[in-house]
């Protein structure tokens, strides 16, 4: 079995967890590593899963600062409303009195026999015919090298930056865990945390960026290897980028869908950022 993609622990408080930060769960060039945004709401989506003993219908991030490795990150779950079936719970994570994320979300099931889904996966090459996407952030452990990127041919893929924007500003890339972890809502939440890599490829020109917010939508998980994120970003105005993604499964199922609102930046010359 793969080990977990961050180590989250409980305590004797079952409302309260801990993630120690490994580079491994970062992002960004030395000195300045810091724990990736996807991992942030995805070890709130585990710590709320886990207290709450439901999984997550919707969840959404509020960034408010940086985690850097070497430190530890408690995140303390508040369920404010336990209903019949679905649960209204928060978490706050933070590094001493330092708050570092807020994610409010619902959690729960109930009973139906309606499943429908109007969205389909694209017709895309598969990942083995698919170009590898390396990691861009000039480092050999931190959370990129974890997940492989591929894009697959086709006037979507995530090619050489030419300078040209493109019209639909959509890019589609195959993601997968390295060390074969399971895909549940946690790391989907991870996965999503990919949105503002593709403001690059929409603009035709280097381009990196910090979340705002991240927002997952769950509908249905599957089992599955890799994972395609079918992303649009939206617009760009004011120093800020917005986008959406959609994630399927291998065999075309929609799992999940997200949104994101990110701190547009503008790399020095010779400093390419394609996001994190």
């Amino acid at each position: 079995m793969a080990k977990p993609f961050f180590d989250l622990h409980a305590t004797h408080n079952p409302h309260r967890w801990f993630l120690p930060l490994t580079r491994d769960v970062c992002v960004g060039k030395d000195p300045n590593l810091f724990m990736f945004g996807g991992v942030g709401l995805g070890s709130a989506i585990a710590a709320m899963e886990r207290t709450c003993e439901r999984p997550v219908i919707w969840a959404t991030a509020q960034y408010l600062s940086f985690a850097r490795p070497g430190s530890v990150v408690d995140l303390d779950v508040t369920i404010p409303v336990h209903g019949h079936n679905t649960t209204q719970a928060r978490v706050v994570s933070h590094v001493g009195d330092k708050e570092i994320l807020t994610v409010n979300a619902a959690l729960g099931r109930r009973p139906g026999d309606i499943s429908q889904c109007w969205r389909t996966m694209p017709a895309v090459a598969r990942p083995e015919d698919s170009a590898l996407v390396p990691p861009w952030d000039g480092q050999t452990d931190t959370v990129h090298v974890r997940i492989e990127m591929r894009t697959p041919p086709g006037p979507h893929s995530y090619g050489p930056l030419t300078g040209q924007i493109d019209p639909e500003g959509r890019v589609l890339v195959w993601l997968r865990f390295v060390e074969g972890q399971r895909i549940d809502a946690s790391l989907l939440a991870v996965l999503a945390d990919y949105m503002p890599s593709a403001m690059s490829a929409a603009m035709g020109r280097p381009l990196g960026g910090n979340s705002l917010d991240n927002t997952l939508r769950v509908r249905r998980i599957v089992e599955t290897e890799w994972v395609l994120g079918d992303i649009h970003v939206t617009s760009l105005h004011n120093g800020f980028g917005y986008g959406e993604m959609d994630l399927y499964a291998e065999g075309g199922e929609l799992m999940a869908t997200a949104s994101q609102s990110v701190i547009l930046r503008v790399p020095s010359a010779g400093k390419g950022e394609r996001g994190g």
